[in-house]
């Protein structure tokens, strides 16, 4: 039997001048069972992709098996969080800020001792009590816009 049409396709194969057609007539011919002793020798090229394709494939495990071998970690998937989750923590702060302060205003008001009882006026009105004041607890004795003033010489 004459091979010249295959022998003439395997040169224009080597020389990479094979259409995609003339590539899959190659591999059904060495796909057959007969095949001349003198083309058996490149029966595997063109046969490998149809000899068990199973047996190529990686398995489910290789991925965390490799990343163990290099001693890495495998990633860790993202989860997603929702904003009260993110403000979660700032919403405890606010909440002890907010217990501190109130216990805090407790504390002074019990504290706070009263010299004097409140003196009734005449409409019947008493005077207020005289608390801690930033007014009365400041000790600058002046206009402070008065003291930066430098004079004007004309």
């Amino acid at each position: 039997m004459d091979y010249k049409y295959i022998e003439q396709l395997l040169e224009r194969y080597w020389l990479c001048e094979t259409t995609l057609e003339e590539e899959q007539i190659l591999r059904t011919f060495f796909s057959q069972e007969s095949v001349p002793v003198r083309l058996l020798p490149y029966k595997d090229l063109f046969t490998y992709e149809q000899a068990d394709v199973e047996t190529n494939k990686l398995g489910d495990d290789f991925d965390r098996h490799m990343l163990e071998m290099a001693g890495e970690v495998p990633p860790v998937k993202a989860k997603r969080i929702s904003m009260t989750q993110r403000l979660r923590p700032l919403f405890k702060a606010a909440a002890i800020v907010a217990i501190i302060l109130t216990l805090g205003n407790a504390i002074q008001v019990a504290v706070q001792s009263r010299e004097e009882p409140p003196i009734a006026n005449n409409g019947g009105y008493s005077t207020p009590d005289k608390g801690p004041s930033v007014a009365i607890a400041d000790t600058l004795r002046g206009d402070s816009m008065k003291i930066n003033e430098a004079p004007i010489i004309k």
